[in-house]
């Protein structure tokens, strides 16, 4: 009996289609490319019909192993939030963009599939915007029950609507590298059985793991000694020990209690052996100190620490689930992870080598591109296995800024790298590798590749020719750098101004927070908290008030930009920890829901822009010019229903 027929597509004739419009749209597993809300499939590529294929398939006509050529501008290895960041960055300045990354979601650590929490700058007016907030704010309008699985959509979403070519499932083994310049990556996708080999002008690496060290670049791993950067977190000695990898469980509520039987392969724990200083109960918890590995190797060694982190979270969860003072009875295991999360492996080098002395020296680099602001947070490279304190730390000033030249190759010249394998030492890594400055270490990254396009130069030129214009740009996309403040258009400068508080250059709070005695263990038993001080800035407008800018003669406008706020709490868009819960995140209520702008022409006011159900802090539109002699931003409504808005700026340019 013969096979139905069935009409084919060359893998060919698809890639000759593809290659007319730079990219890929979403035909294999693996590619994913710049599309609306909803995929469609390519048009067809051939001119006339071609023959229907007759029969089986066979090794002649349809090969095991296929082969596939991509090219851009960028190409980003590593998909979590700072590889995410890059990627949107540089394709919103007009660099095309392939993004690569090895797992079947975007995310990374802060994915459905590993869960770790996207922490920041402490202080509530430090937190990271650009990007990451307006990632963070749909994330609540889309799902605002927090499921991480609506989370990996909301991150895919966002690099869909860019034109990005997305490899998903695809690990890089392979770098082609010439004279210091790296020519091309070739990743397997485990999928397709496909092979792609992509070549581009530049490359980031935000694998995490510092996997483009293959072309050659110098790295880094472990401890270094203390003489090398006088560093009191560093060692008497260099070693190799980093810190451990995690694996993370969730917990959901329960009226009955039911023991939790573990697996054969479970560690056993008692009151006797259970770890020590490490908070075995359920409220508030998500278990990152289930920790191994930083004794040994986290990436050669990384099935070893995978298991043993198995074999440790379901005996911890046995040992508090069963315990007889009944501290867990009213939970259960709702997740376990089988990803381990990783914290350290290899650090690439660059011109800049950040370290503990800039970091408490509030890091005021003149090519600050990007801040921090967590602790220095140095776990112990025994992890669950150490009997003694999992983390020791130190509290630098905050926020402090993150060079440039720590963000691409001291020898490979046109290799970028952003997250937790940039160029630092250990102690100074202790404080940025949180998700959140990686991030913004991503979206620096990310705008600097489309600079390097729009010059025709390579990354450290960007420093040495045109620091001023990517720190000038990475401000006005609301990215904060520390101690620069964003220059207002002068279109908006030379009205006469109804708030002069909308053009003070100011998108934030000014905060004025230090740390003080209060929770949080510190070295030595020390304790410390955050104590928020502030500036407030911006103005609060009721709903159909405006803020207005006049001209004494006409002036031609094709462009605004305002920022609201949107409660700069990282903690209040965090995901949350424990699963099962049913009350809904809210968008901040002093945000602007539906706003308008308008433009007095010829003694009459025409809308030229409005936006209504708005979740973004930051809003830019272009339009036609127009010629007027007033502007204005008309609020309609908030998130909050009867709340005034807060609006930190507006101008038009």
């Amino acid at each position: 009996m013969s096979l139905p027929k069935k009409t084919r597509t060359t893998r060919r004739d698809f890639l000759k289609g593809a290659s007319a419009t730079g990219l890929l749209l979403a035909m294999p597993s693996g590619i994913l490319g710049a599309a609306p809300a909803v995929l469609k499939p390519p048009p067809p590529v051939a001119s006339k019909p071609r023959r229907p294929r007759k029969g089986m398939r066979t090794h002649a006509n349809s090969p095991v192993v296929i082969r596939r050529e991509l090219s851009a501008d960028l190409v980003v290895v590593g998909g979590g939030l700072s590889g995410v960041c890059a990627a949107i960055a540089a394709a919103r300045h007009g660099a095309s963009v392939v993004l690569m990354q090895d797992r079947p979601m975007l995310g990374g650590n802060a994915s459905s599939e590993i869960r770790m929490g996207i922490m920041g700058a402490h202080g509530h007016n430090n937190k990271e915007t650009g990007i990451l907030e307006e990632l963070q704010l749909e994330n609540i309008y889309r799902n605002p029950l927090m499921r991480y699985t609506l989370w990996d959509d909301i991150m895919l979403s966002a690099v869909l609507a860019e034109k990005i070519t997305l490899l998903l499932n695809t690990s890089v083994h392979s770098v082609e590298t010439r004279n210091n310049v790296i020519k091309s990556v070739t990743g397997w996708n485990l999928h397709e059985y496909c092979e792609y080999t992509v070549s581009g002008r530049v490359f980031a690496d935000c694998s995490g793991d510092s996997v483009l060290r293959l072309s050659g670049a110098e790295f880094r791993t472990g401890r270094e000694a203390t003489d090398e950067f006088d560093e009191s977190f560093a060692q008497p000695r260099a070693d190799a020990h980093t810190m451990g990898n995690s694996i993370l469980m969730q917990l959901r509520e329960c009226k009955e209690h039911r023991p939790f039987i573990p697996p054969a392969w479970a560690h056993r724990y008692t009151d006797a052996n259970a770890p020590k200083h490490r908070k075995l109960r359920a409220d508030d918890n998500n278990f990152w100190f289930i920790e191994y590995g930083g004794l040994i190797d986290t990436i050669g060694d990384a099935n070893e620490i995978q298991f043993e982190l198995k074999r440790v979270v379901h005996g911890l969860w046995a040992y508090m689930k069963n315990h007889p003072d009944g501290r867990c009875k009213n939970y259960e295991m709702d997740w376990v992870g089988s990803l381990p999360g990783k914290r350290e492996s290899a650090r690439l080098v660059g011109d800049v080598i950040l370290n503990q002395r800039h970091v408490m020296d509030a890091g005021r680099f003149p090519d600050s591109v990007a801040h921090g602001g967590w602790v220095l947070d140095d776990h112990h490279p025994g992890g669950i296995h150490h009997d003694g304190e999992p983390s020791k730390f130190d509290y630098p000033p905050v926020p402090f800024g993150i060079p440039y030249r720590s963000l691409y190759s001291k020898n490979i010249d046109n290799l970028f790298f952003a997250g937790r394998n940039v160029s630092c030492t250990h102690a100074a890594l202790s404080t940025i590798r949180v998700m959140a400055t990686c991030a913004v270490m991503g979206q620096a990254v990310g705008t600097a590749a489309a600079l390097t396009r729009k010059h025709g130069c390579m990354p450290r030129d960007i420093y040495k020719n045109h620091i001023a214009e990517l720190q000038a740009t990475l401000l006005d996309d609301d990215q904060m750098i520390p101690h620069l403040r964003r220059k207002v258009a002068p279109l908006t400068l030379q009205a006469t101004a109804q708030f002069e508080a909308l053009r003070a250059g100011h998108d934030r709070n000014i905060e004025k927070g230090e740390w003080g005695t209060g929770a949080g263990s510190g070295t030595g038993g020390t304790k410390y908290k955050w104590q928020d001080k502030q500036i407030e800035t911006g103005v609060w407008l009721k709903q159909g008030e405006t803020a207005r800018y006049e001209w004494p003669a006409s002036v031609r406008i094709s462009s605004a930009r305002a920022v609201f706020d949107t409660e700069l709490s990282f903690r209040g868009k965090r995901m949350r920890k424990l699963e099962g819960t049913t009350d809904y995140k809210e968008l901040p209520a002093m945000l602007a829901r539906e706003f308008a702008l308008e433009i007095l022409k010829d003694g009459q006011w025409v809308e030229v822009a409005r936006e209504k159900d708005n979740r973004r802090r930051f809003w830019r539109v272009k339009f036609p010019a127009v010629n007027g002699t007033a502007a204005r931003l008309k609020i309609i409504s908030t998130w909050g229903a009867k709340t005034d808005a807060h609006v930190f700026s507006f101008e038009v340019a």
